[in-house]
């Protein structure tokens, strides 16, 4: 019999949380030895997540919005806050059908990464057959699912489209959280009046399309590296998040006439605040507009992640001197430097999410994404030089 009182969990307000979980999560989490918090505000959001497991507290859709941007979900390391969320979802997730997986992607890969820790695995095995292992088929989705809808979706922006101000259009965000709270008619106005938002930018001066038409790419057929709208930004303000530990919310200068837009990041435990104030990065301004507890992200700036993961480190990709707020980010090669960005992608093609795993740096450094299919190596650049990662090689970027 498990005896609650291990000694990571004495003289810690974590104690009187796990007390009230219900057997056998209780037991599950104490024989798991997960830590505790190596911190005191650590151990504080440690036990405040205990606490909501116990009460019932946790819905999926928050939990997806709040996962997107994490691997766990207090701080960079497995906690028991973890063991207990992966406990409480288990008679969930061991029901779920393929598509109600998909539905819930960052709560998905979440459950699958805490169960198969070591701690948590040997904790799982002793309470069989409670905590048994749940596979999942992650190679791929059910397509129907994302799709199906999409149609009513655009019906229903091109109407409420007028009835919006014409600045939401040029309003891109982070894939950090994918939020169900953001209305359909947001996505429509972006590419009704992105072209308009950038007037006088370098997107008009070379686009084919009649002026005050759509200048931007057709979101048909393979999702290709120019449909993403990279540009130069600047950190005019960054803060804390007030409900949010790890997030950071920034105001970053994007050359645009509104002004700078609000972008919040899952920073806060890999890059200190001192060195994101004043930081010139590489911004990604065509993702949709996403709620980051309570707070909606209009872009994402792009990182890259050590290639030992995220205990190796994070850092933002650096643009080359003297690059201005605005400035154009493009991949080098004649099918991609004088292409079009989307105004906004659509999140249900995936288009990030595909092209994605071939961002990396190189030896140099130097910030690319291969093709994998014919493994050319494209590099990310302005009209200046090439974008680079300061301190890592095969880093991944996202």
């Amino acid at each position: 019999m498990l005896l609650f009182g291990h000694p990571r969990l004495m003289q810690c307000p974590t104690e009187s949380s796990i007390s009230k979980l219900p057997s056998p999560l209780k037991d599950l989490v104490v024989t798991s030895q997960a830590d505790v918090g190596k911190t005191e505000v650590d151990k504080a959001e440690v036990a405040q997540w205990i606490e909501k497991v116990a009460e019932g507290e946790v819905a999926l859709p928050d939990l997806e919005t709040q996962l997107v941007p994490r691997t766990y979900i207090v701080s960079n390391y497995l906690t028991a806050a973890d063991v207990a969320l992966y406990g409480a979802l288990h008679p969930v997730f061991s029901q779920l059908q393929p598509a109600q997986l998909y539905s819930t992607p960052a709560v998905t890969r979440y459950f699958d990464h805490i169960q198969t820790r070591p701690s948590v695995l040997a904790a799982a095995s002793a309470l069989s057959p409670e905590f048994s292992s749940v596979s999942f088929d992650l190679t791929s989705a059910p397509p129907i699912e994302r799709k199906v809808d999409a149609p009513k979706k655009k019906e229903k922006a091109a109407a409420a489209a007028e009835q919006v101000e014409p600045t939401a259009a040029s309003v891109a965000v982070s894939k950090e959280d994918k939020s169900p709270e953001d209305r359909p008619k947001e996505k429509k106005e972006k590419k009704k009046d992105a072209a308009a938002a950038d007037n006088g930018g370098k997107k008009k001066e070379k686009a084919s399309a009649p002026a005050g038409g759509k200048a931007v790419a057709e979101d048909a057929g393979e999702p290709l590296p120019s449909m993403i709208d990279l540009r130069i930004g600047h950190i005019v303000d960054v803060k804390k998040h007030p409900e949010a530990d790890s997030l950071y919310i920034e105001q970053i200068d994007l050359g645009e006439e509104t002004g700078p837009r609000t972008v919040v990041s899952g920073l806060v435990n890999y890059i200190p605040i001192e060195e994101m104030r004043d930081k010139y990065l590489v911004c990604i301004c065509n993702l949709k507009p996403a709620n980051m507890r309570g707070v909606k992200s209009f872009a994402m700036v792009l990182a890259a992640t050590s290639k030992d993961g995220k205990d190796g480190g994070v850092e933002l990709i650096q643009p080359p001197p003297g690059s201005k707020p605005g400035e154009r980010v493009y991949f080098e090669g004649p099918d991609y430097e004088n292409a079009q960005p989307l105004a906004q992608m659509n999140p249900k093609k995936k288009i990030f999410e595909t092209i994605q795993p071939g961002f990396t740096t190189l030896d140099t450094k130097e910030a690319v994404w291969i093709n994998p299919a014919t493994k050319s190596v494209h590099r990310i650049r302005t009209k200046d030089g090439v974008c680079v990662a300061p301190n890592f090689v095969g880093a991944s970027l996202s």
